[in-house]
């Protein structure tokens, strides 16, 4: 089996991915593998044909494939070395990658770093627990997205949708573009998975019902989905009786989540965060295990594009500086922790000294639709370090906050940052 040496190696050619590849060669990485499980480079992007990316980076509304065209293009114009369908079979602690393809049979690659940037799936029906039958016609959404965006082929004629989840909203909007009957979009929340602008864009402009705090109670069919009967659903989640409903359709869409795809880190034994099943990451995007480095989605499902590519970056640039004995890190990295209202927050553990070369985000996801204006708050205990106001606060919006260098003097010696996000007095 051929062994390939290099300085950094990255799994997966996502947003992620790409952004990685690209920072670490700008920033010293001589020899760098970009390996990609698929014939071509960019990820999930390929198949989102709708606008909304490069908002915040290029302040344009483009496609998904342009976006990621973007990124290919500077990849290649730095030297980036691509392994395209190529499946990673094993990584160890060592940093070595067992990896096939047809072109190159078993590959054994030695990185002096490597970077996780292989993305997130979606959950299916079985680990939803729809009960029913199992007739054709269950499909995640970007299944459907895929086969209609990518195939050409029409997975059905008459749907509902199961989750206001961002692939969701957006394929019943691309479904009723082709001719395609969207008869409802399902929440077993009391409040939106998704975008505010993608129910608006998707759902409210074709006039496609949604019903929240509803969900699936069976699915009828044999052969094929016939029917699905849904009922409403109480704040603990528990039936409501009397509520169902019977709904004729032919293919039921699941947008029910996304989980980070980890199997290879937890081979390497890198630890996983409970709450966002991605790797604990410091503000370098340094996991658990020295040398491995992860970006994007695979840490955890951000809202926008943009945060991904940005991330990369920032894992690119410091898996280079690792590869070459550049990257320094405080011996202490103090931790951070989610408070009231907060999900979860990235990055786990904030290293100092890393705030002199600039400000650092705190990135989280709040636990519930907080509508007035808020404060978000980095504490010390009861010390306030950082605070700032927004507008709203929603599940299915990234919250940031950022730390500088004016507040190293107060972060040095905490034990622990708490960040929460509370109404702002007066708000009501």
């Amino acid at each position: 089996m051929k062994t390939v040496f290099c300085d950094v190696a990255v799994i997966g050619s996502g947003p992620g991915g790409l952004a990685s590849a690209i920072a670490a060669k700008q920033n010293g990485a001589k020899e760098l593998l970009l390996i990609e499980r698929d014939r071509e480079p960019g990820g999930i992007l390929l198949q989102c044909i709708h606008n909304g990316f490069g908002v915040e980076i290029f302040k344009q509304d483009l496609p998904g494939p342009a976006y990621a065209q973007h990124f290919i293009r500077e990849a290649q114009q730095a030297g980036v070395s691509m392994l395209l369908d190529t499946m990673v079979l094993e990584i160890s602690k060592d940093k070595r990658i067992i990896a096939s393809s047809k072109t190159n049979g078993m590959l054994a690659i030695q990185a002096k770093a490597v970077i996780l940037a292989m993305g997130c799936r979606e959950r299916t029906r079985a680990q939803v627990r729809l009960p029913g039958s199992r007739p054709a016609g269950v499909y995640t959404a970007g299944t459907a997205q895929r086969w209609v965006n990518v195939e050409g082929f029409m997975p059905g004629k008459k749907f509902v949708i199961l989750g206001s989840g961002d692939i969701g909203m957006i394929m019943a909007r691309r479904l009723t573009f082709e001719g395609a009957k969207v008869e409802r979009v399902l929440e077993i929340m009391p409040y939106l998975s998704g975008l505010m602008r993608n129910y608006v864009q998707c759902l409210q402009d074709f006039d496609i019902p949604l019903q929240m705090q509803h969900t699936i109670k069976r699915i009828i069919g044999n052969e094929r989905v016939e029917a699905v009967e849904t009922v409403a659903v109480d704040d603990h989640w528990s039936e409501i009786p009397g509520s169902e409903e019977t709904i004729e359709c032919d293919t039921l869409l699941l947008s029910v989540g996304l989980i980070p795809e980890n199997e290879l880190s937890q081979q390497v034994g890198i630890q996983l965060d409970p709450l966002t099943a991605g790797p604990f990451v410091d503000n370098h995007f340094q996991t658990s295990v020295e040398g491995f480095f992860a970006a994007g989605n695979v840490v955890h499902v951000y809202d926008l594009v943009d945060w991904v590519t940005s991330a990369g970056l920032q894992a690119g640039e410091s898996a280079a500086r690792y590869a070459s004995g550049k990257l320094c890190c405080d011996e202490k990295e103090i931790p951070v922790r989610h408070g009231q209202n907060v999900h979860h927050v990235i990055p786990h553990f904030l290293d100092i000294n890393s705030l002199k070369d600039g400000e650092k985000q705190l990135q989280m996801r709040v636990t519930k639709p907080l509508e007035q204006p808020v404060k978000v708050q980095v504490l010390d205990g009861t010390e306030l370090i950082a605070s700032r106001t927004l507008p709203y606060a929603r599940p299915g919006e990234m919250v940031t906050i950022g730390l500088k260098e004016k507040h190293m003097e107060q972060i040095k010696n905490a034990t622990q940052l708490v960040v929460q996000v509370i109404e702002k007095e007066g708000s009501k």
